[in-house]
């Protein structure tokens, strides 16, 4: 009986203890506030690299004193209850300016890090310290403010597995970080970029964005149109802390089905700037990414026997039937009617271009329907292309027409570099397998005449030209671009599947 009540006790100290904030006692020395919440302060001693636990002084109040030379301030904010995996930030410059989102987060379970800067071995002691002996996160996310940007990407594309996220405001940047931002890229490291549209270092941003983009990795910008390089951050913490906690609580997607062994995977999103009024700022802004637009996971393999690499977009939640397109061209950020393809549940397939032939081998092409199809694609595809990029899909189509659910061409030209007789010399093949053609071209294209127009004329089957008046070649995408994804929705729809 006496061994049944001690085990109740022991069982009941247990839940307790368990039940407690995670690590809200576990830094040593003596705790001051900041902001409201628990605040810790070590030093780190640059040559040996021993970290003491201090107390901040009075004077020094939510701020920081330089530290001593030869020695780095650490600092540690405790959350009042720390959300499940005890996830952090980490600032490495400007303790205490404008901290809002910090305490955001700090709201939401997150603690909060800092260390005086420049990035060196002591972060990395630092580090460790929080992870290893502490169990704060794997990963912490960075927020960085100028110098404090280009900290962040100083250690975090030295240590790309280890980031969960940076939201640089107005940041520096070093060349070294610049040309090794696709490490993070790799590490699928999502960014947010808040900054001033008159800010004289912007174009560090701009240089980010390209080669992140470029890289398939996830950027999210914020221009406030007007401000320069200060005033830094947000009043509305929420834009930032969002961002972070989103990145924090991302799971682990399954596999698509149809991934062979060896892939790579980026992401694929919308470029399209938008301009809206910040009502906590009391400015407009101009915002674009995947951040606040959303993002598809893309993936590109290689098949045995093919030549060139095959790429894959996968909607957030396929279709009934598995409806794919399949094109010759990447889409880009701005490739609006995969956009809205993608969000009606349509996969986009970019077929593999040899880099050792003038244009794309039908038979390989073949190898990927018949794969695809074999796992669970739709039997008859979407052909779309760009420009002359259509011609190549015409031709693929004339080669199988009985595969074809409809084809869409923008601003087509109908050249095909491998075709024994081009495409707009064989369209009868086309139109009597019944396959719908549907074009979408600006008034002003050097090439509508020519090509859409001899189309139109010769084509004997359903034809549907979506034109807009005084648009050219440039923006290639229509203006109407869900108009156009519901009329290739519905033909799909229609096809003997």
């Amino acid at each position: 009986m006496k061994t049944q009540v001690n085990k109740h006790i022991f069982l009941f100290f247990l839940l307790a203890f368990t039940s407690l904030p995670a690590f809200s006692q576990s830094f040593s020395g003596e705790k001051t506030s900041w902001h409201g919440f628990d605040r810790y302060d070590f030093v780190i001693n640059e040559a040996t690299l021993q970290i003491t636990p201090i107390k901040a002084t009075p004077e020094e109040g939510n701020g920081v004193k330089a530290p001593v030379p030869g020695t780095r301030r650490c600092i540690v904010v405790v959350p009042k209850q720390a959300a499940p995996g005890n996830p952090w930030t980490w600032r490495g410059c400007y303790w205490d300016h404008a901290p809002q989102a910090e305490i955001e987060l700090l709201k939401r379970g997150f603690h909060v890090a800092y260390i005086t800067t420049d990035p060196d071995e002591t972060w990395d002691v630092w580090y460790r310290f929080l992870t290893k002996e502490h169990g704060l996160f794997a990963k912490p996310a960075f927020i960085g403010m100028s110098r404090g940007g280009a900290n962040s990407y100083t250690w975090g594309t030295t240590h790309p597995d280890k980031v969960l996220a940076i939201c640089a405001d107005n940041p520096g940047l070093s060349q070294t970080s610049l040309m090794k931002t696709d490490l993070l890229a790799q590490n699928d490291v999502p960014l947010l970029h808040i900054c001033g549209s008159i800010d004289p270092i912007l174009y560090n941003t701009y240089a980010i964005q390209g080669l992140y983009h470029a890289n398939g990795g996830r950027m999210s910008v914020l221009i406030k149109d007007g401000p320069a390089h200060h005033p830094h951050s947000l009043k509305d913490p929420n834009i930032i802390a969002g961002f972070i906690e989103q990145a924090y609580k991302e799971k682990q997607e399954a596999l698509p089905a149809f991934l062979p062994e060896r892939y790579r995977k980026t992401a694929f999103y919308s470029t399209k700037k938008e301009y809206n009024y910040l009502a906590s700022e009391q400015l407009w802004a101009t915002q674009w990414g995947p951040y606040f637009t959303g993002s598809y996971n893309k993936y590109a393999f290689q098949l045995e026997g093919v030549e060139g690499a095959t790429t894959v977009i996968v909607p957030q939640k396929a279709a009934p039937g598995n409806p794919w397109v399949f094109r010759t061209d990447q889409p880009e950020g701005h490739s609006a009617v995969d956009l809205e393809l993608l969000a009606k549940g349509f996969y986009i397939v970019v077929a593999p271009v040899p880099y050792n032939a003038d244009g794309p081998l039908f038979n390989h092409w073949n190898i990927v329907y018949n794969y695809l199809v074999g796992k669970g694609f739709s039997n008859k595809p979407v052909l779309a292309g760009r420009g002359a990029a259509t011609g190549e899909v015409y031709a693929w189509a004339i080669e199988n027409p009985e595969k074809v659910a409809c084809i869409y061409g923008e601003n087509p030209i109908l050249r095909s570099s491998l075709a024994k007789v081009q495409p707009i010399e064989n369209l009868p093949i086309l139109s009597k397998a019944g396959i719908p053609i549907i074009h979408a071209c600006g008034s002003l294209d050097p090439n509508l005449k020519t090509q859409t127009y001899e189309v139109k004329k010769r084509y004997g089957g359903k034809f549907t030209l979506i034109l807009d008046a005084g648009r050219g070649h440039y923006p290639i995408e229509p203006e109407e671009p869900a108009k156009v994804a519901g009329l290739i929705e519905k033909a799909w729809a229609n096809s003997d599947k």
